[in-house]
């Protein structure tokens, strides 16, 4: 594995890509409500994807601010979840499942944050 791609050997990110990946599969399950799904698939997608951005940015600061638009998007993602499973889209067992990943997830991008912070 090259040095650029190191973002792979993150276990956050892993997390992240299991996170997006379990979104996926709802959305491809549901029929109809297009909108939503979307923006599910885009949110879900967008947390990993802003933990690998960020981590090829040559600076710290860029890093962080990066980690930190991946919490939001989590935080999005969840919020989306929450709404599928009021709107019985989901069950209360994906749901759960998705919110307690979703939780690991943000405990250790948050852990990741204070860790580069350190740095500056």
């Amino acid at each position: 594995m090259t040095k650029e791609f190191n973002f792979k050997n993150l276990i956050v990110w892993q997390k992240a890509m299991d996170l997006a990946d379990q979104c996926l599969t709802i959305t491809e399950s549901l029929n109809g409500h297009f909108r939503l799904c979307e923006q599910l698939e885009a949110c879900a997608a967008s947390v990993p994807q802003n933990i690998a951005e960020g981590n090829g940015r040559v600076s710290t600061k860029e890093y962080i601010h990066y980690l930190y638009i991946a919490r939001g998007s989590l935080y999005e993602t969840i919020t989306l979840l929450i709404l599928f499973q009021r709107r019985s889209f989901i069950n209360p067992t994906q749901q759960k499942a998705a919110e307690d990943l979703g939780l690991e997830i943000v405990k250790m991008l948050n852990r990741l944050i204070t860790k580069q912070r350190s740095f500056l």
